[in-house]
């Protein structure tokens, strides 16, 4: 080897901060090739180990940077303030976002030449579920993510145009190839999931079970049961005006208390308090306060759900109770007037406001119906054991995983089975044959049609293992909960980063592999990967040291795995973004308004 030139290099990592270097490029004196055709050279590994190839910023600072911002969800300026405060590396915010979409590149391609690593693992399970969900804002962004049931690994992830069969299809083929068959499909009941779930079972051999969401199932369920009296309650309140009358109410009070407002508070917390057989509204701003308190109840109405939306919450109908509640209350306040005229006037408009609830008709047939149906509702979600969290409201989504031993679990489902059948065949006994009972029927008839088309992806969740992964059972996860869960954390993560609460165009410009970042919470799948975070960067130079030799030996190179790398399928959106941007040019718009303005020659002679 000889000197062939000398090479000045300037860089930026975390071990070394700024630099630059002097780097001597060796080329063989005896004029040797590589298979593809270029010299045979040696060039420095301690700058080949820091640095990609052609850049000036380290592996280091892009991992710092991508895990800052996929796994911390951190904003550009506070990853450029923590590298420049921390690590003495100053970088623009442009830099920061190319280091992050970088970071999921290398990210992607280092999962994907783990494959065999991750199958192996699979094997010592004794096989994998794929859990299969997409999610999108208003349509756009839609992220399709294949998820290892047992391991809680992201396996796969694309943007497709839309959900639909085509598109879907290709990307559970691509998983199977890298990962091997799964041993069962949890899917959702939408008619792009099913027949794309089918079909690819069907070219797997049809002996993988597929399994029906039970959460989907019943949203399905309380979808079509709740949804048409649930709308007509929605719309009652809106002709009437229920909830803007009490909010000018409650604006109203508050001016009027103006700065005694606090006092009022402490008022009203000791007027709740009281234990009068005879309920009596005091006088003065501590009745106005009162008043005002009940209005605020009323408003309160979204405190009565999970947070879980229609069919596990029935907003209308809470507020439909609260109203009529408030409203008895009133009448029983207004038997023992409050003596000042100010109290006495604003408690007759809160019941002027909520007349119509006892008024007009409609309000109590309907709401009957609503509340008759979410019964049943409930009781088929008594029966699948799909009870609200008893971790309150809205809590942490990525919850420990469950020990729960597989006999105990294949028990459970048992006994969750017999009570579904058990319910279904309670149901078809309580089913009035005929007479005025028709909205019951239906009701009824809902639930069975649904029972009876779902029935048998309902069931087969216990999963014989192999004898070289120890034999026995183990059961697969029956919602796609935790999927779901991961969604709402990538949703979540992106309006921390954001500051926005729409986040269409933030799901339209994520990386398709940006889910893959939640795997590097799980420390086995980070050792399977790595070893430990800190020898990410050192994967990822290994990565391009791979390449570069496949590269002089002629092999193909694998930029974006098919793991990640969107299908060719039918284009079915209504407006994609890369026709958004087409439809948008000048030029077309110039095309358009010419031809409008443009005569059609005249013709002669009679029309064809």
């Amino acid at each position: 080897m000889g000197v062939q030139k000398t090479v000045p290099r300037s860089g930026r990592t975390l071990e070394h901060g700024a630099f630059k270097a002097r780097e001597s490029v060796h080329v063989c004196l005896a004029g040797c090739r590589q298979p593809s055709g270029s010299k045979v050279t040696r060039r420095a590994a301690c700058l080949s180990d820091s640095l990609p190839p052609g850049q000036t910023v380290g592996y280091d600072v892009m991992v710092f940077a991508g895990l800052q911002r996929f796994v911390d969800h951190r904003q550009r300026e506070e990853v450029r303030e923590a590298l420049r405060a921390e690590h003495g590396v100053d970088i623009s915010t442009g830099e920061v976002s190319i280091l992050q979409r970088r970071f999921v590149l290398y990210l992607q391609r280092l999962h994907a030449a783990r494959r065999d690593a991750i199958r192996q693992a699979f094997a010592h399970d004794g096989g994998w579920p794929l859990h299969i969900d997409a999610t999108g804002e208003d349509g756009r962004g839609t992220l399709l993510i294949a998820y290892a049931g047992w391991r809680r690994w992201v396996l796969g992830s694309w943007k497709i145009p839309t959900e639909n069969a085509d598109a879907i299809l290709p990307c559970l083929r691509q998983v199977a190839d890298a990962f091997g068959p799964p041993v069962a499909v949890v899917r959702d009941l939408g008619r792009a999931m099913t027949p794309a779930v089918l079909a690819f079972v069907d070219e797997l051999g049809g002996d993988i079970p597929v399994l029906a969401c039970h959460q989907h199932f019943l949203a399905d369920v309380g979808g079509d049961l709740l949804e048409r009296p649930h709308a007509r309650l929605r719309e009652l309140f809106r002709r009437f005006k229920i909830r803007p009358g009490l909010r000018t109410l409650a604006r109203d009070l508050g001016r009027k208390l103006g700065e005694d407002v606090d006092r009022g508070r402490d008022a009203v917390a000791a007027w709740k308090d009281q234990t009068e057989a005879d309920p009596v509204i005091p006088d003065g701003n501590d009745g106005l306060a009162v008043v005002r308190a009940l209005i605020q109840w009323v408003l309160d109405y979204a405190a009565e759900g999970d947070d879980l939306g229609l069919p596990f919450d029935r907003p209308y109908l809470d507020l439909y109770e609260r109203c009529s509640e408030v409203r008895r209350a009133v009448d029983a306040f207004l038997r023992r007037p409050p003596e000042d005229p100010r109290v006495h006037r604003r408690l007759r408009r809160v019941r002027d406001v909520l007349d119509p609830i006892v008024s007009e008709v409609p309000f109590a047939q309907v709401a009957r119906t609503l509340r008759w149906r979410a019964s049943l509702f409930d009781e088929l979600r008594d029966a699948l054991r799909l009870v609200p969290k008893t971790t309150g409201r809205n809590p942490p989504t990525r919850a420990p995983a469950e020990t729960i031993p597989p006999e105990q679990a294949q028990a459970a489902l048992r006994d969750i089975r017999k009570a579904v059948e058990t319910f279904a065949a309670d149901l078809r006994q309580r089913r009035p044959a005929r007479g005025p009972a028709q909205d019951q029927r239906q009701a009824i008839d809902v639930i069975l049609k649904h029972l009876q088309d779902h029935g048998p992806t309902l069931w087969g969740h216990v999963i014989s293992l192999p004898e070289q992964a120890g034999g026995g059972i183990r059961v697969v996860d029956r919602t796609n909960n935790r999927l779901e869960s991961l969604n709402g954390d990538i949703k979540h993560g992106e309006r921390r980063r954001s500051g926005r609460k729409k986040l269409t165009q933030d799901l339209e410009n994520l990386p398709p592999g940006a889910p893959l970042a939640f795997n590097l919470h799980d420390p086995d799948y980070v050792d399977l990967l790595c070893g430990t975070l800190e020898r990410l960067p050192a994967a990822f130079a290994a990565i391009d040291a791979d390449a570069r030799t496949r590269e002089l030996d002629g092999l193909p190179i694998e930029t974006i795995p098919a793991l990640f790398d969107s299908p060719t399928a039918i284009e079915t959106a209504s407006l994609p973004k890369r026709d958004r941007n087409l439809v948008r040019s000048e030029g077309l718009q110039r095309r358009i308004h010419a031809a409008a303005r443009s005569r059609a020659p005249r013709t002669t002679g009679r029309r064809a």
